[in-house]
């Protein structure tokens, strides 16, 4: 996932920033090095350091990057994470750019690892959804399985999910199983809602089956029922709380959007120490 990050994204974050040029940054004389410190507020999971590397590299690649943590480790509270070397106008422009991006990744894989530690011992795999911040999909599926989690499709080309508007349009499970089936090689999966569109699916033999909202006890009837024949995916409004009990039932995937979609980003500091 991590050969997925585009320098022309960067450069539109950047873009986005500095628009016609940093007006602020041009208060500091052009020759002035500076040296600053990242450090991190709050327990994390390290994630984004490509991201937060390249910002830097677009804006001068004089600047020196020393990570004191490496990508994927769990970190406390007010931990260094790095060192920023160079000119001082660089790193005051890309500071905020490339504290965005390390806060935001950071915080998806944190919150990846908590839902992960809760199905540790079980057969089941916390799965991501496509309900990611625009633009950063990539990105966020990677920080994701930082946190040690799991990616669902990435888009929509690379996996068909049937859901209920689809069966609406198609006319039942079954024919839009079997369109989908007749359209392309990729994995087929579709949601149910009830046991008795699982039974119909379960015929129609998708390569994953997605229960909508189960309660306890019908997952367990669903997992009985498939015997697995197919795999099985719980899905809708799964909290940390719940998720043990939904895992334990059987079923093989637990998919969260609030993996990327609720995030309240790491409280992160990139303080200079010295300008010379």
């Amino acid at each position: 996932m991590i050969d997925s990050l585009k320098i022309t994204d960067i450069k539109a974050f950047l873009a986005e920033d500095i628009g016609s040029g940093d007006i602020t940054a041009a208060i500091i004389p052009e020759n002035t090095e500076a040296f600053a410190e990242v450090i991190t507020r709050e327990d994390m999971v390290m994630c984004g350091q490509a991201w937060f590397d390249r910002v830097f590299a677009l804006l001068d690649p004089s600047i020196v990057i020393d990570w004191s943590v490496s990508e994927g480790e769990m970190v406390k509270k007010d931990t260094l994470l790095c060192q920023v070397k160079g000119p001082a106008r660089a790193l005051l422009t890309g500071e905020r750019t490339a504290l965005n991006l390390l806060q935001l990744l950071s915080a998806t894989a944190t919150v990846a690892k908590q839902y992960a530690a809760v199905v540790v011992g079980t057969s089941c795999k916390i799965l991501d959804t496509r309900k990611t911040i625009p633009g950063l999909r990539h990105a966020q599926k990677y920080a994701v399985t930082c946190g040690g989690a799991y990616n669902h499709r990435i888009g929509l080309y690379d996996g068909i999910l049937i859901k209920e508007n689809h069966v609406m349009a198609a006319g039942s499970i079954t024919e839009a199983i079997r369109i989908a089936r007749k359209l392309s090689a990729v994995p087929v999966e579709v949601e149910v809602e009830n046991l008795s569109e699982l039974h119909e699916a379960l015929a129609a033999k998708p390569d994953r089956i997605m229960l909508d909202n189960f309660s306890l006890d019908d997952l367990r009837i669903a997992v009985a029922l498939s015997a697995g024949a197919v795999k099985l995916e719980a899905s809708g409004n799964m909290t940390l709380e719940s998720l043990r009990s939904v895992a334990e039932t059987g079923v093989d995937y637990i998919s969260i959007g609030a993996l990327t979609k609720n995030i309240e980003a790491i409280d992160l500091s990139m303080r200079i120490i010295l300008i010379s």
